[in-house]
């Protein structure tokens, strides 16, 4: 069951913006864009920023080009970054308990991949009491070869998400979309 958060700090997360993961993604130059926007808005409301990658021994080894963020995007100094080695970056990270301190009750989310660390991070902070925005332009993924001459297209995943989370309901929190340039910063509830 999960625990309705108290506080109204959002925060914004950048999942796995990394040269390995959305650097050859979907419509990359357009998402790395609007989190660029998503970034700037959210420096300006003073609205903690946390970075999130992707780090394991095989693809993305620490240091090496996959694992480095896309150079467009750059953490500024005093901005949280973290390592995770599973989809969703609550997984085994001390992201719950970095959020608690600064008192986040609101996660707007955006990155790559939208399948897997995007859905799963989202999903795990409604499963743990946070209202999570989903920017619906700021996220993507590649397609997916089924390996039977089926292909499931990346515009078609992120159509996907962006339903889902405007569409899901959980009692006690706000689930929700919104484009980098509206998404509202606001410590209301």
């Amino acid at each position: 069951m999960a625990t309705i958060r108290s506080g109204q700090q959002p925060a914004l997360l950048v999942i796995d913006a990394q040269q390995g993961v959305i650097g050859d993604a979907w419509d990359a130059q357009r998402i790395i864009g609007n989190i660029n926007v998503a970034l700037d808005r959210a420096r300006t409301a003073g609205v903690p920023v946390i970075w999130i990658q992707q780090e394991d021994e095989h693809e993305y080894p620490r240091g090496s080009d996959p694992w480095k963020l896309v150079p467009d995007l750059r953490p500024r100094e005093g901005e949280l970054r973290m390592s995770k080695a599973h989809n969703s970056a609550f997984e085994h990270t001390p992201l719950e308990q970095e959020l608690a301190q600064m008192g986040v009750s609101h996660l707007v989310v955006c990155g790559a991949s939208t399948n897997w660390c995007v859905r799963s991070t989202a999903y795990a902070g409604l499963e743990r009491g946070y209202d999570v925005t989903l920017l619906k332009d700021a996220h993507t993924t590649n397609a997916i070869d089924l390996g039977d001459g089926t292909e499931i297209d990346a515009r078609g995943i992120v159509i996907d998400l962006n339903v889902t989370m405007s569409w899901s309901t959980y009692p006690g929190r706000k689930c929700a979309t919104a484009t980098a340039a509206e998404v509202e910063f606001s410590t209301e509830r």
